[in-house]
């Protein structure tokens, strides 16, 4: 159920990706990615990630400083984390949660247009691979689109798991109200 996402290796131009483990990804298994590949990139979050289209490919923290200096000197534009699968998976991590806490992110959830009745969707779909997911890992500071990803890759096959990878990029990159 846990796994990596992949080896990175960034150049002055170019950002090579080996073993990424998202098969729906355009970049599966491996890809060299250009500065013209890369529409924006978010190297302060956990964990950063490059936008290609309407896909967030994820690199390893450990790259976080290479690959700041990769946009800047590129000048590659810079977006925001969303939080949007932190906000929606927090229920799952190892804390207590609380209903103002529960208000609270749904608030923050609606004003990025995922309004409660699509929020319980979503978390009737994932909440018991996350509930097995974490059970293991014990987080309890962030659970992520990486790791909806990897626990939901166990749960599907194939087919549904493609169809999941593309909703799940559509939420990461939601920022207002439908």
């Amino acid at each position: 159920m846990f796994g990596g996402i992949g080896e990175s290796e960034i150049k002055e131009k170019e950002i090579i990706i080996k073993n990424y483990p998202f098969k729906p990804s355009k970049i599966f298994p491996n890809a060299i990615l250009t500065v013209d590949n890369i529409d924006a990139i978010c190297y302060d979050a956990y964990p950063p990630k490059l936008k290609i289209g309407n896909e967030a490919i994820l690199i390893s923290r450990e790259y976080a400083k290479e690959l700041e200096e990769f946009t800047l000197n590129n000048k590659i534009p810079v977006i925001k984390e969303t939080y949007n699968w932190s906000w929606i998976l927090e229920p799952y991590l190892d804390t207590e949660y609380t209903p103002e806490t529960d208000t609270r992110l749904k608030n923050l959830l609606a004003k990025n247009g995922i309004f409660e009745d699509e929020l319980n969707e979503i978390r009737n779909e994932v909440g018991a691979q996350m509930l097995k997911y974490n059970a293991m890992l014990w987080e309890w500071g962030d659970l992520n689109l990486m790791d909806v990803l990897h626990a939901m890759k166990t749960k599907y096959n194939k087919k549904d798991f493609n169809d999941f990878y593309w909703r799940a990029m559509e939420i990461q990159f939601r920022t207002k109200a439908k």
